[in-house]
């Protein structure tokens, strides 16, 4: 339509068509806004997919229908720092996500990491839901855009090996497998072991050929990778409790109605439980299965261990900031 035709058109008519036009832009973002989001790098089956879909079934019954969450399994958005990208301009609304979100952006607070520092989930939990957790959120906010509604339970990460490990002593010469986390090669090293990173596909072979004798990882691994045919024990070190963190956009969560933030904070909680039962489910079922395939389960000297590695543990809380110590101490004398 030329210039000289929209000039024909009413004063009060041309108002009107841009009030229309308003409030379809006003229903579309509100239809954009009932759809939320939310990612995960983990194949569907497990604990992680049972606690999202909980919160979809918990989201979708409070708010009778009107809000619908869109399931991402098996990072099909991205890894998790692409996704943290996305959510802190608001190109995704939410994600179950890993460590590196604390070590992006509150690295200082981030004692998670470091193997043998927390001796039970309890104690992390109870670190990620007390004053330290809050300043992980604090920052995570701060830096990346990003809210932290708190963990959930991811298993305890054990070792595999092809000989028995009661001690430390038993640790020296021993080439394991590790992921490419520096603070983890340091433990394994300072307790005399032989790290090598080798990436988790190529994990089984380099057992089979004899590159590694052993590896570490939760329960999931060894089943999965079906382990018992390369190696023969489980030993129970619990050394490391990583957890899963629910977490959303800022931006997209400050935009939406306050009633609809507290049903989703309520949600999220509940999903967290129920995750952490699941996890607790399937860690029992991987357990009974391995040892219906023979392999040998070994509760070794945690203590004796934390304690041959505790040069390592130093030097890596050395760079944290020195409330985390205080905290840690705290925790331990509950």
């Amino acid at each position: 339509m030329g210039l000289k035709n929209w000039r024909k058109i009413p004063g009060t008519l041309l108002y009107a068509l841009a009030i229309v036009g308003w409030l379809l832009a006003m229903n579309a973002a509100a239809a954009d806004r009932a759809i939320i989001g939310i990612n995960c790098t983990m194949k569907p089956g497990g604990s992680e997919e049972a606690a999202l879909e909980k919160f979809r079934q918990i989201v979708a019954e409070r708010s009778g229908g009107r809000l619908k969450v869109r399931i991402f399994m098996g990072g099909q958005l991205g890894g998790e720092k692409e996704v943290l990208e996305m959510m802190k301009i608001g190109q995704t609304q939410m994600a179950l996500t890993g460590g590196i979100f604390r070590t992006m952006f509150a690295e200082a607070y981030d004692a998670i990491s470091i193997p043998f520092y927390f001796e039970s989930w309890e104690m992390a939990k109870a670190y990620l839901e007390g004053p330290m957790g809050k300043k992980i959120g604090e920052l995570a906010a701060e830096k990346g855009g990003i809210i932290d509604f708190g963990p959930q339970k991811r298993a305890p990460r054990h070792m595999t090996a092809n000989r028995q490990i009661h001690g430390p002593a038993d640790i020296k010469g021993l080439k394991i497998r590790l992921p490419s986390v520096p603070i983890w090669v340091d433990v394994w090293k300072e307790l005399g072991a032989a790290p090598l990173v080798i990436p988790a596909p190529d994990i089984y072979m380099a057992m089979k050929t004899g590159q590694v004798d052993a590896h570490e990882n939760s329960l999931a691994s060894p089943y999965s990778r079906k382990l018992w045919e390369v190696q023969q024990y489980i030993i129970l070190t619990g050394h490391v409790h990583f957890p899963w963190h629910w977490t959303a956009s800022e931006k997209w969560f400050e935009g939406i109605d306050p009633a609809d933030q507290a049903l989703i904070r309520a949600a999220v909680d509940e999903a967290r439980a129920h995750g952490n039962g699941a996890e607790d489910e399937k860690d029992a079922f991987y357990a009974s299965e391995l040892k219906a395939r023979g392999m040998v389960f070994i509760a070794p000297d945690v203590a004796a261990i934390r304690e041959a590695a505790m040069p390592a543990i130093e030097r890596a809380a050395s760079h944290l900031a020195p409330e985390v110590a205080e905290e840690m101490a705290r925790l331990r004398q509950r």
